[in-house]
């Protein structure tokens, strides 16, 4: 079989002969065509003569062989190398794709627990505190004064009705704050009696209650601080039915 060595052909030795005698046959025609001007230049192709083993000489053929050996190791190495670098290339886009796949999984993540955390139900406010009521309005009359006075009475714990409260009132004073008693005994020793239900000074600042004005003409203040101190020494306003 031919062997090819870097665009040579080997031959078996059985052809050597043959390929002498065409290489010296195609050299004594060029030189007849020079010299007799017979056959154009353009006229005849010369092929190059194959090369077979033994053409050059053993260290010849010995060199032809390490360089092609050459040829193929460094074909070889360059192929190798050239896997080397796609693998290297294929593992460094693996794991880029792996670390983007990583932070693509993290954002997505993280969208949802916000979008979770913007649907989170709202939770219903807790009801206000009932608004404190607004005071008790009361008129500025007899009536009103009686009905404010028994509202503080009845949260101070001191007893007494309206009827007895306003029927004491019409016989102590008919019912004028201002009123003052300048002749009986009381009036003689110079602390006259004062107010609604007509109390000495004495009596009223021992007897005052904690809310009410500390004037003993002020008629809600008049009534509780009497009917504190009834409550004291007769058990009641409604207890008393003359001069107490």
């Amino acid at each position: 079989m031919r062997s090819t060595i870097s665009g040579y052909t080997r031959l078996p030795k059985a052809h050597k002969g043959a390929v002498v005698t065409l290489a010296a046959a195609g050299a004594a025609a060029v030189a007849l065509g020079v010299a007799g001007n017979a056959v154009a230049a353009d006229s005849a192709t010369v092929k190059p003569v194959a090369w077979n083993a033994g053409t050059f000489g053993a260290t010849q053929d010995a060199e032809l062989a390490k360089e092609l050996d050459a040829i193929q190791g460094k074909a070889a190495a360059d192929a190798a190398a050239a896997k080397t670098a796609a693998d290297a290339k294929a593992k460094a886009d693996a794991d880029a794709a792996a670390k983007a796949k990583v932070k693509a999984d993290k954002e997505r993540k993280e969208q949802a627990a916000s979008r979770s955390a913007d649907r989170a139900p709202v939770k219903p406010a807790s009801p206000a505190a009932p608004a404190a009521p607004a005071p008790k309005a009361y008129a500025d009359n007899l009536d009103g004064w009686i009905n404010q006075a028994l509202d503080i009475m009845h949260a101070k714990g001191i007893p007494g009705s309206y009827e007895g409260v306003k029927r004491n009132i019409m016989r102590e004073s008919t019912g004028n704050p201002r009123a003052i008693n300048g002749w009986d005994v009381n009036a003689v020793n110079g602390v006259p009696s004062k107010g609604l239900l007509q109390i000495i000074d004495p009596t009223f600042k021992a007897y005052h209650v904690d809310g009410t004005s500390w004037d003993i003409y002020d008629p809600v203040a008049n009534i509780v601080a009497s009917c504190n101190y009834a409550a004291d020494k007769y058990g009641s306003m409604d207890n008393v039915n003359s001069a107490y």
